[in-house]
């Protein structure tokens, strides 16, 4: 999906005040307490793939990762304040119509939170829904207006 790959370093070339080399998200980190309903939940509900590394998953969306610490998982370094399970705020773009992101999250028996609302993220206003992973993070889907 275009949207979720990492851009070229071409595109990313701003203004004399931007950083140089380019920088962007590669991965961040979540905890979950369960790998099967995860590993089910963020390929079925969310269309990461899942990939496992040593005893634990990570789930990948194009050229982002979410590194997963959970059962078995003995990750170093960590933060300060280590991640747990249900205490993520993350935001996915969905690259139809919102209408059809609620449609998908009833179809899945995922119930949603909030929205559609108008909201702010990387690529300026859209519309969002909020709905929680099983461990209870809050996830958004984030559409963005055609053009």
């Amino acid at each position: 999906m275009p949207e979720t790959e990492t851009l070229p370093v071409e595109a990313l070339i701003a203004p004399t005040a931007s950083l140089s080399p380019a920088i962007h998200l590669d991965h961040c980190v979540i905890h979950v307490s369960d790998w099967a309903r995860s590993n089910a939940f963020y390929r079925d509900v969310v269309g990461a793939e899942v990939i496992a590394r040593g005893p634990g998953f990570a789930y990948r969306f194009g050229g982002v990762q979410l590194n997963c610490h959970g059962p078995g998982v003995e990750a170093t370094p960590v933060a300060r304040e280590p991640v747990m399970p249900g205490n993520s705020d993350l935001c996915f773009r969905w690259s139809g119509a919102i209408e059809d992101a609620v449609a998908h999250l009833e179809a899945s028996g995922v119930p949603v939170e909030l929205g559609p609302v108008e909201r702010h993220g990387a690529a300026g206003a859209g519309i969002s829904v909020y709905f929680r992973d099983p461990d209870g993070s809050l996830l958004e889907f984030i559409t963005y207006p055609p053009g």
